[in-house]
This record gives structure tokens, C-alpha cells and sequence, in this order.
């Protein structure tokens, strides 16, 4: 990954804080840390220790994503982990859309994370007519659909996203991670702060009930009705930085 050339505003981050809590921070499909660097420079601010990676495939070319799958952006986050865990083991994670899927990932594989902020998470499989769908395309030779970036209802912001979406790494998205996934959430007994944009163009909201009826912790499900699903760059941005500022400091004590 060292050879890549990474588009401006998309690079990683690693924050060396003050607090004896850290906070994981992850980017969605095709996305990079761009969408997330606001909520992840006021934690910093507030000297937690951050790490808001960028996940292999994402923030250079979609070409480069072609090859990457679930295992790829697991392994990243869980180094990235390992990282903030050298430096405190009083750890939040948190996730946009994808990121939120590995948000729940992270939080099956380390149980005694402090909490989880989900925004929009992808929580639920594709029904199985989509997914043959997709398969299909991939049978006949495509690589690339269209783009889900940059749903953001306020006209002055615009995502730095790929304007395609690759279909192979969707399939992993579904098959490999989300789909084993469904029906653990009841494991997670962490607290956990959901935000959910009523008028979501990429991830339903169902998505996020599901996670409410299943989930075995409790659960502050707050909805926005101002954004789409790039809430975090969106009209409620300001909302959920300081409410996972708020909900970081609860949870931690730190």
C-alpha cells in the first residue's frame, strides 16, 4: 500500500492523545477517511487517542479496490486495533455505512470495547434476488456499477467518493462480512450510539432497526432528519461529533 498515491484530503490519521480512552474511527464503502475526519479531529482535539485508518482499495483509484475484499479492511482495522490497544485498552469504535459493519465486526472480535457509534450502519444482507443480481453482472464480466457516493442533501458538501462501485468487493461486503454477522449482534453487549438519516439513499433505516431489535446492549438510537447517509459530512455533522465526544467521554470515565 506504500506504493499507491492517495487522493488529497484521504489520508489516514493517528493521534497520540492525553486520555486514557481511544477512539477507532472507519470509513464506508469506496469512501475514505475524508468522511469521517471531522469527528475524528474533535476527538483528537479533545486528546483521545484516534486512529481513523484507510481501509486497502479506498482513497486512490476504484481500480485499486478491484482486488480487495472483507479480509483486506478487517485486517486494517484490526492493526489499526492493535494500535490504539499499545497506547489505552479503554477503546470506542466507531463507523460510517461499511465502517459501521466493521464497527460491529470489531466489537465481535474485542467484547470488552467500551461502546460502539454507528451512523447508518450496513447491518442486514442484501435479499438474495440482489445479490444474484450483482453475482450475474460479475458473471458476464463487469467490474464496476455505478457510484453510491456523496448522498448528502446539503448542496455545499460533496463527498470525495469513486464514481463506481466495485461489484466483486460489494459481494464480499455481503457474503463475507455482513451476511456471517446478522445474527450475532445479540453478543454485543456494549452500549451502543446509533444514528439513523430518516432519508438514507444507500443503506435503508431498516438496517439500523434491525440492529435495535437485535443488538444485546442497550442502545441510544437517535434520528436525523436533516441528512442523507454521508451524515457525518451532511447537515447533522456538528450533531454527531459532539454527541460521540459525549458518548466517548460516558463510556470511558476518561
Amino acid at each position: 500500500m506504500s506504493d499507491v498515491t492517495i487522493l488529497p484530503g484521504c489520508e489516514p490519521m493517528s493521534h497520540a492523545g492525553t486520555r486514557e480512552a481511544g477512539v477507532l474511527v472507519l470509513h464506508g464503502f469506496t469512501g475514505n477517511p475524508s468522511s469521517m475526519r471531522r469527528q475524528a479531529d474533535a476527538l483528537a482535539a479533545l486528546e483521545y487517542h484516534v486512529e481513523l485508518p484507510r481501509l486497502p482499495g479506498h482513497g486512490t483509484t476504484v481500480d485499486d479496490m478491484l482486488t480487495t475484499g472483507w479480509n483486506d479492511w478487517t485486517g486494517e482495522v484490526e492493526a489499526a486495533y492493535q494500535r490504539l490497544a499499545a497506547r489505552t485498552d479503554n477503546i470506542v469504535v466507531m463507523g460510517l455505512s461499511m465502517g459501521g459493519s466493521l464497527t460491529l465486526w470489531t466489537g465481535l472480535q474485542h467484547l470488552d470495547v467500551a461502546g460502539l457509534v454507528l451512523i447508518n450502519p450496513a447491518t442486514m444482507s442484501q435479499p438474495d434476488d440482489v445479490v444474484a443480481m450483482i453475482q450475474e453482472m460479475v458473471d458476464e464480466g463487469n467490474t464496476v456499477m455505478p457510484g453510491i457516493g456523496s448522498d448528502i442533501a446539503d448542496p455545499d458538501v460533496e463527498e470525495i467518493a469513486y464514481e463506481g462501485t466495485p461489484l466483486v468487493p460489494l459481494l464480499s461486503l455481503q457474503n463475507e462480512g455482513i451476511a456471517p454477522m446478522a445474527a450475532r449482534y445479540g453478543e454485543l453487549k456494549m452500549p451502543v450510539l446509533l444514528y439513523t438519516s430518516r432519508n438514507d439513499h444507500v443503506v435503508p433505516p431498516e438496517s439500523s432497526e434491525h440492529l435495535v431489535a437485535t443488538v444485546g446492549g442497550e442502545v441510544d438510537h437517535i434520528w436525523l432528519d436533516r441528512s442523507f447517509h454521508v451524515a457525518t459530512q451532511d447537515y447533522d455533522r456538528d450533531t454527531i461529533t459532539s454527541g460521540a465526544a459525549a458518548f466517548v467521554a460516558q463510556v470511558t470515565g476518561a
